[in-house]
């Protein structure tokens, strides 16, 4: 991969005008870049922040060339880009991240088997595209087990947790919809996460391990560093996966810890993620910043320094309701607000993160803070 060095006063293109494409144009702007964004929704977090806004849909392919033509590099903030679009973007323009991981990355199926082929620890999975394979799934991976769609869903949707044959009828449901993959449910002791950041000539950097609670499928909290011992296991299934597919920039790496103390990766995140805003706050370089460094060519630092452990807290729309007034009389909360408009029970609206020398009285703090959130 040839990188193209940007300069100060270049112009960084972003698809993608959420969360993370706002905190990409922050993180630019430091920097001395310019950032153009393409959105399809005109009050998209990052219209306030970009010096361009480009107000199509993802797959405008005339739209995508105009972002193109004004932008000296591209790239995106989340996966869920026509691959074939990101193709003929990459053919005419410089994005560096290409478009291999975001085709491979879309399909379950072949995410899964891609990291099998790469040597990586997966979950025991079967393709599920008919009644015959849902039977065959509960006689080889038992009850319980996930059924994922192939394609699209976050956060939980486009996946169910079949316990019995009792449930198929809601399971044949998902796959007349589209082809499916289940997934051997594990008995979980931990979910862990790992933000890495890949540069010009493969330099490659890690931050610390992220340890994360999932609640209702989203991410509830982050703690850093985590407070397992599978760190280095946890490279070393990156450093396997970064062999077999392309990636540039910042991605990050989900991982299950079962109750046997096995690791096993579960998703791939081809752009910054959720789990590492803590980073802003808590590193000496987030993790929006090392991925701009990486896709405008820049050297990467030799390593991500943690300068103090932290707890970061999701805010959805309920925790809004819940905490807006408590929010200004806490200085040592760092609370970032997207700037969504429409405020949704369980949106992603914010975060926050609080730096603390000790994790487990900061978290039992922040969990009776949070505890409203459940209750309404």
């Amino acid at each position: 991969m040839n990188f193209n060095k940007l300069k100060f006063g270049q112009t960084i293109g972003i698809i993608g005008g959420g969360q993370l494409g706002k905190m990409m144009a922050q993180s630019a702007q430091k920097m001395g870049f310019r950032v153009v964004v393409l959105d399809p929704d005109p009050e998209c977090p990052c219209q306030n922040v970009a010096h361009q806004f480009i107000e199509a849909a993802y797959d405008d392919m005339d739209a995508l060339k105009e972002l193109g033509t004004l932008s000296d590099v591209i790239t995106y903030e989340f996966e869920n880009i026509a691959a074939e679009q990101l193709k003929q973007l990459v053919d005419q323009y410089n994005v560096p991240q290409g478009y291999q991981a975001i085709q491979l990355l879309q399909d379950r199926l072949t995410e899964k088997q891609s990291l099998q082929k790469a040597g990586a620890h997966v979950v025991p999975f079967i393709q599920v595209t008919n009644e015959a394979d849902l039977t065959q799934a509960a006689d080889e991976l038992g009850f319980p087990f996930m059924l994922k769609t192939r394609f699209g869903g976050y956060d939980g949707k486009g996946q169910i947790l079949v316990q019995s044959s009792e449930q198929f009828d809601e399971a044949y449901q998902l796959i007349s919809n589209q082809e499916c993959v289940a997934e051997q449910f594990l008995d979980l002791k931990k979910e862990v996460s790992l933000t890495v950041t890949i540069g010009k000539d493969a330099q490659t950097i890690f931050f610390p391990l992220q340890e994360n609670e999932h609640r209702d499928q989203i991410l509830f909290k982050t703690i850093v560093p985590a407070r397992s011992d599978k760190e280095l296991e946890a490279r070393q299934e990156v450093e396997k996966i970064a062999k077999a597919i392309h990636f540039v920039g910042t991605f990050t790496v989900e991982f299950f810890i079962d109750q046997s103390d096995h690791l096993y990766v579960n998703e791939i995140a081809p752009r910054p993620h959720n789990s590492g805003h803590y980073s802003i706050e808590a590193c000496d370089y987030s993790q929006f910043d090392t991925h701009i460094l990486a896709v405008t060519g820049q050297q990467l630092p030799n390593q991500i320094e943690l300068l103090k452990p932290a707890v970061m807290m999701n805010l959805l729309g309920k925790d809004l309701d819940l905490l807006e007034n408590e929010f200004y009389n806490h200085p040592e909360w760092h609370v970032h607000i997207y700037g969504k408009t429409e405020r949704k029970p369980l949106r992603k609206m914010g975060h926050m993160t609080l730096l603390t020398n000790d994790v487990n009285q900061t978290e039992q703090r922040m969990l009776e803070t949070f505890e409203g959130r459940d209750k309404e």
